[in-house]
């Protein structure tokens, strides 16, 4: 029985050293540069970058992984899991607007996990020879390019004493309430959370067979949970073949996702729900036309609220290319659990709970309530009063906690949020929780995710979940940008606590910002009875969000408070 990612390496690079493994679009686009590396070279390469790592005496401590995307992110990751070496995944910085961001994220990241090599590509590992003046600390931290460890290397590699509580990896969370914290993923974790997505989302050897091993095309980061332990770590876990390409390529031309898929026409894809409102914004007759996507059959969808609006026009636009509404997969997940927690039914459209005709959107098909599946097997998820203790019935609201085998060990050297997150115990239940700061409820068995815990909106004692009111904005004009609304509330003085709304405007409609304004007042008035404080219009793309694509409230609130939002126009009704 494999013991860890590294056993089925070796297994893989056994049985079938010249199948792909992985392919990389160079510019996104299949008819562009490819490079491809199969199970044999990339167990030679995995090995040759572990054997350096062991060298040096560097088992059991932490490397920094600082990649552009490509093929060699994956040879460094799997190189120190073979090494016993703990990866921590980063983002190199990139460009004067990121670089600030970029390196405010490493320096702590750098200082929180100890880490004492960084692997990366030969222009990262360049352009950090150039910023000792930023970063002191690189004096005392050895950076190595990966590509420049020779093949022969590969030959002293000594497998490692790796047991399932061995920590593999640092998965730093995207911090969407809170500073990021090191999550401890341990070999363990990794091979059931595979063991999980494999199940949920039907991976099974006939499908396999079926699809010609063509199992992922994905975008999504890797240095990400949603894109390195979904397409890039379930590939290698199965010993299937996966597409990849940059998120810079895709953001630049949505298109190419689709391209992508009409092409290797693989079994599973996905990303957070903003990825599908982009290809509809690029689905022209002529792109449908040549477009051909009936073997998609899991178009997971996760990391932000899922939207009812989405997943509709999603069927109704791609339909004509092919596509089937039973192949939309909504999902939950979060670092803590490794990953996935929850997931839809293969071959099974999403399930909707139409809004009531008495609440909030009255009836409205769009806004219905959307499920994200059931928990996989092994995974134990209750919804929880935490106050008190006790699990709630079906249909109640309360925060979702999860149990299992996915479930990570904790945080990297924070004892007191681990304790807090990870030790949750229920008065009727025996064993540990981990809570998860995410509101939802249950449903015949399913769950349906409502919000955050902390990003809850109390007001005269009656509580308001963000994605409501942001749901009814965005639903009030067409100008507003779907998933990308942030609600906060902020002292109205003797009103006491008001609602703010910023919401991301079309430029184009700058004639109809007034208006714009007027009805999304009317809107959350109507509808959740409540009064505005603010409404303020802003340039596309400018609301803060993690990088897997959640809004990020408290940043915005933040922004709004020190008056550095990128406001539209004259757009702020003050």
């Amino acid at each position: 029985m494999a013991r860890s990612l590294v056993d089925l390496l070796t297994k893989h690079a056994s049985h079938q050293p010249d199948r792909t493994a992985y392919r990389y679009l160079v510019t996104g686009d299949c008819d562009g540069e490819i490079q491809d590396i199969s199970y044999g070279r990339l167990a030679e390469r995995s090995r040759a970058v572990a054997s350096w790592l062991q060298e040096r005496g560097l088992a059991g401590s932490r490397a920094m992984l600082l990649y552009p995307p490509g093929l060699e992110f994956i040879c460094g990751y799997l190189g120190c899991l073979s090494a016993g070496v703990v990866a921590v995944p980063g983002v190199p910085p990139q460009g004067r607007s990121q670089n600030h961001r970029a390196l405010t994220r490493m320096k702590r990241l750098i200082a929180d996990a100890d880490a004492k090599v960084i692997l990366g590509g030969r222009e990262v590992i360049a352009a950090l020879g150039t910023m000792a003046e930023h970063l002191p600390e690189l004096a005392e931290i050895t950076c190595v390019a990966t590509e420049d460890i020779p093949d022969a290397a590969a030959g002293s590699w000594r497998e490692p004493d790796l047991t399932a509580d061995s920590v593999a990896f640092l998965q730093y969370t995207s911090g969407s309430t809170s500073a990021p914290r090191g999550v401890m993923v341990t070999h363990g974790n990794l091979l059931d959370n595979e063991r999980v997505i494999t199940e949920r989302m039907g991976h099974t050897p006939d499908t396999l067979a079926e699809y010609d091993h063509e199992l992922f095309v994905s975008w999504l980061p890797v240095y990400h949970d949603m894109g390195l332990i979904g397409p890039v770590l379930n590939t290698v876990y199965l010993g299937a073949t996966a597409t990849l390409f940059s998120p810079l390529h895709f953001l630049q031309q949505p298109q190419r996702w689709l391209t992508a898929l009409s092409h290797y026409r693989p079994h599973t894809s996905g990303g957070p729900n903003f990825a599908y409102e982009l290809c509809l914004k690029q689905a022209t007759p002529d792109l449908l036309d040549g477009l051909d996507l009936s073997r998609w059959k899991v178009a997971f969808n996760g990391a932000e609220p899922v939207r009812a609006a989405t997943l509709r026009r999603f069927t109704e636009t791609f339909g004509t290319a092919g596509f089937r509404r039973e192949a939309l997969y909504p999902c939950y997940g979060l670092a803590e659990a490794t990953l996935m927690v929850t997931g839809g039914s293969v071959a099974a459209p999403p399930t909707l709970i139409e809004a009531p005709e008495t609440g909030p959107h009255a009836g409205a098909a769009d806004a219905a309530a959307v499920g994200s599946g059931r928990p996989g097997p092994g995974v134990t998820l209750v919804i929880a009063d935490p106050e008190r203790q006790q699990e709630l019935p079906d249909g109640e609201v309360g925060e979702i906690w999860v149990r299992g085998a996915s479930v990570a060990k904790g945080y990297w050297r924070n004892t007191l949020a681990t304790r807090e997150n990870f030790r949750a115990t229920l008065k009727d239940r025996e064993g540990r929780f981990l809570r998860t700061g995410d509101l939802g409820f249950l449903r015949d068995g399913e769950l349906f995710v409502t919000g955050r815990l902390k990003d809850l909106i109390v007001i005269d004692g009656r509580n308001h979940y963000p994605q409501d009111l942001e749901l009814s904005a965005e639903m009030s004009h067409p100008a507003l940008r779907p998933g990308c609304t942030a609600t906060f509330s902020v002292d109205g003085g003797v009103e006491g606590e008001q609602p703010v709304i910023v919401a991301e405007a079309a430029p184009e409609a700058a004639d109809e910002f007034e208006k714009i304004t007027d009805q999304i007042r009317s809107a959350i008035g109507e509808a959740h009875g409540l009064s505005v404080r603010d409404v303020v219009l802003v340039h596309p793309g400018t609301i803060p969000k993690t990088s897997s694509g959640k809004i990020q409230r408290r940043a915005s609130r933040t922004a709004y408070l020190d008056g550095t939002l990128s406001v539209v126009g004259a757009a702020a009704a003050r």
